[in-house]
């Protein structure tokens, strides 16, 4: 279980999971205005002392799911996804270091010449010299998504709250706001409540291990000025998933 966060509405170390369809801007690859723009309000955050550890996913290269819809074995495309999740994290490294951010990126798939290897209490080490911490390679497993890496990586660095940015959507509505327009967004609900409802705006498996070890998750939308910084300094945004 974490520890308890620092008094007030900020929490002290937080994960912070980005959608990997933003870096692109829509399109296939890495657009370094948007990237830039991403590290500057994560730079700003981080130089008030809050410490951030930071999952990114690839949906900007592929998706291993929709490649083995396509006949591709799934295994195989999973290992392809997780390496272009290591694409974005250079990609927000070089820019953060550039804002003045000394940034580290731990991979799960090892890869000595760009990134160090997976090793929670290193992880840990960096937070606690305010160094930004990037994972990458998901999980170095096949058929987990970035969304449970984000959580186990969460767990495992005792942060104290999961923020959940999703592309396209700005919260946990009561269903899918873009298929039914009559769909509301919930400001606060329980993991229990999401997983019965079958609430799908983050995978099932992240939902329940935060659930199983009480972590709380904010889901929030990443269009938005200022969005990131407000969520990692804990301000009213998104959606709050709780225990309960």
């Amino acid at each position: 279980m974490s520890e308890s966060p620092i008094e007030g509405p900020r929490f002290r170390r937080v994960l912070l999971k980005l959608s990997g369809e933003v870096f692109g801007n829509g399109q296939l690859g890495v657009d370094p205005d948007v990237v830039a723009a991403l590290a500057e309000q994560i730079a700003g955050v981080a130089r008030e002392g809050i410490q951030i550890a930071i999952v990114i996913g690839g949906g900007n290269f592929l998706r291993g799911a929709e490649l083995s819809q396509r006949g591709m074995d799934r295994g195989r495309a999973d290992y392809m996804g997780m390496l272009g999740t290591v694409l974005n994290c250079l990609a927000l490294q070089d820019f953060l270091e550039k804002a003045g951010i000394d940034t580290r990126v731990q991979t799960a798939i090892t890869m000595g010449q760009v990134a160090e290897p997976y090793i929670p209490r290193k992880a840990i080490r960096h937070l606690e010299k305010n160094r930004v911490v990037i994972f990458g390679a998901g999980l170095g497993a096949p058929y987990f998504s970035t969304d449970t890496a984000a959580a186990q990586r969460a767990l495992e660095i005792k942060a104290h709250a999961v923020l959940m940015s999703k592309n396209g959507v700005d919260g946990v509505y009561t269903a899918d706001p873009r298929k039914d327009p009559t769909a509301s967004k919930l400001d606060e609900v329980t993991y229990s409540a999401a997983l019965t409802q079958q609430l799908k705006v983050v995978d099932a498996t992240a939902f329940s291990l935060c659930m199983d070890n009480k972590l709380p998750m904010i889901v929030f939308g990443m269009e938005g000025e200022g969005n990131i910084a407000a969520a990692v300094r804990g301000e009213r945004i998104g959606t709050l998933v709780t225990a309960g």
